[in-house]
């Protein structure tokens, strides 16, 4: 239980980003500030977040162009998604584009962040990862169905067969309190999709969002979702993992550099002596 109170506190430190944004997608449902529309409002407690995280050192540069990626990722989602009438954000708002309040790419950003700082907090470390080309062509493969499945097959149910075959072997270890404990990695996509499909239903009720059955009323998002949230989680942390491989790669290559350097000029050094 002790080690368990540990890793909730952790995973609570992780979610900061996240939290913030539900919390001020509860106040703006309850509370009416004057002269701004409440997505405008949204946006600029997300911005704001985004600075004193980066000012405060909770998050470090590195992250931020993490989290910069998966903005964008979300936002470019987010319009065709409307677009093709999935859902919709009924508020009106000046930072609103083709239908899509520009703070909606933050949610997508907050579970990156959390991806990031749940990696550096519980230091984790991944073992039998398969080749980059594979998860790069799966990655790539599960984002495009998200486009493409309002056109032809939706391939959801294949893709996550695929993941299964991919990732069987491929364990996360991670660090509690000093005691290493290790998971399935596809465990972990299930548990993270489960647990941000409560977060859907948290942010639909404060009206973040409609899907088109909660016009009338709000009524709980359907469990089905979490199959997408999945999908889009395994993307978020493929995405993590091969930044975080390619920067562990550089730094191993930098070491290596440097003690060339060093051999050389000590080398350099003992026949100068002699």
């Amino acid at each position: 239980m002790k080690q368990l109170i540990y890793f909730g506190l952790e995973q609570a430190k992780s979610c900061v980003f996240p939290v913030i944004i539900f919390l001020t997608l509860a106040m703006t449902k309850i509370i009416e500030v004057p002269f701004i529309s409440r997505s405008d409002l949204i946006l600029l407690v997300c911005l704001g977040t985004q600075v004193l995280m980066v000012m405060f050192k909770r998050e470090t540069l590195d992250e931020v162009k993490v989290i910069a990626i998966f903005h964008l990722i979300g936002l470019a989602l987010e319009l065709y998604k409307v677009h093709m009438g999935s859902w919709s954000y009924p508020e009106k708002a000046f930072t609103k584009v083709w239908g899509v309040p520009l703070y909606s790419g933050f949610m997508y950003a907050s579970v990156a962040s959390y991806m990031c700082q749940v990696w550096r907090r519980l230091e984790l470390k991944l073992t039998n990862w398969p080749s980059t080309w594979i998860v790069s062509i799966l990655s790539m493969a599960i984002y495009l169905n998200l486009f493409t499945h309002h056109f032809i097959y939706d391939f959801r149910w294949f893709l996550k067969l695929f993941t299964l075959l991919i990732f069987y072997r491929t364990f996360v270890y991670f660090t509690v309190n000093k005691r290493t404990y290790r998971m399935p990695l596809v465990l972990s996509f299930v548990l993270i999709g489960f647990f941000i499909w409560i977060a859907e239903n948290i942010a639909t009720f404060f009206g973040a969002w409609q899907y088109p059955d909660q016009q009338q009323q709000w009524t709980m998002v359907h469990i089905s979702k979490i199959s997408s949230w999945l999908l889009l989680v395994i993307v978020s942390f493929l995405i993590v993992a091969l930044l975080k491989h390619l920067k562990e790669n550089q730094s191993q290559f930098k070491q290596r550099e440097k003690s060339k350097e060093t051999n050389e000029t000590n080398e350099t050094n003992e026949i100068y002596e002699r």
